[in-house]
């Protein structure tokens, strides 16, 4: 009487994670000891299920499968049959199930888990890296961003930076005051990669006032007097003018609006490389 689980092939058209995560966790029921498991990932051709059949058959292991191609699917489980091994499919029923109730034929595609999987992770790197690179704390993000944003305070880049990184582009921004120089690899970054940001003196004003109010401060305040804001604008406009840089006008625009000619800008740019 055999007390311990069998082995099993992981027999995959992609690179058998999935399989392997539910072979694990069902192992995990039973308190046998350590079990080997051998993935077989890439599966293309019939020849090579074959021999995963002649090697289950001949080590008495199992076969799990995540074969989304029918074809490969259907020779495997009648090489599985033929010799007796025990052949488990671990997505066929769950997609049949999702197919029934809707109506909608799967794609059939292998590695589409993993394609998600890869957006995901570039989504949380953009996110991290528009944290690690707001508000010009360190001008080494320039050279490594998607897109730099530039403009005076209160002009939506820490919001459009964050808009911009759930779409998995790696935007840095960079506040333009005037007793600040800009850094350096501003003027170094390739042509379109900088966007400036800019709004008009009522709306900033506006803006302003009311952030100084929610922060219990006066809005009489240098942060929002007419003079500064002035002088803030003329500033950016000049830098922006020097380092020849496409701007956008964010007054009484949405981020998503914002976003969508930035994403123009940005589309257009890579394509030309």
């Amino acid at each position: 009487m055999v007390n311990h689980l069998p082995g099993v092939y992981i027999v995959s058209d992609s690179i058998g994670e999935t399989a392997e995560m539910v072979v694990r966790a069902a192992a995990s029921q039973f308190n046998s000891g350590s079990m080997e498991i051998r993935r077989v990932p890439n599966i293309s051709d019939c020849d090579t299920l074959d021999e995963v059949v002649h090697q289950a058959a001949s080590n008495q292991y199992l076969v799990a499968y995540t074969l989304v191609v029918d074809e490969l699917a259907a020779h495997l489980r009648q090489e599985a049959q033929r010799y007796g091994v025990t052949c488990v499919d671990i997505l066929g029923p769950m997609i049949d199930a999702f197919k029934q109730i809707s109506h909608i034929m799967p794609r059939r595609e292998p590695g589409l888990l993993r394609k998600v999987d890869e957006m995901y992770y570039r989504r949380i790197e953009a996110v991290e890296f528009a944290v690690r690179y707001d508000d010009g704390k360190d001008p080494r993000g320039i050279e490594l961003a998607d897109i730099v944003l530039v403009g005076v305070s209160r002009t939506s880049k820490t919001p459009l930076s964050m808009y911009l990184a759930h779409k998995r582009i790696k935007v840095a921004n960079v506040p333009l005051v005037p007793e600040v120089n800009p850094p350096e690899e501003l003027y170094r970054a390739e042509k379109g990669k900088v966007i400036g940001l800019t709004i008009n003196h009522e709306q900033l004003n506006h803006i302003r006032t009311e952030r100084l109010k929610t922060l219990g401060l006066k809005g009489q305040a240098n942060y929002a007097h007419p003079i500064r804001i002035d002088e803030e604008l003329d500033f950016s406009n000049r830098i922006m003018r020097k380092l020849g840089c496409p701007v956008i006008d964010v007054t009484n625009r949405a981020v998503e609006e914002t976003a969508s000619k930035i994403l123009e800008i940005y589309y257009r740019r890579i394509s030309n490389i």
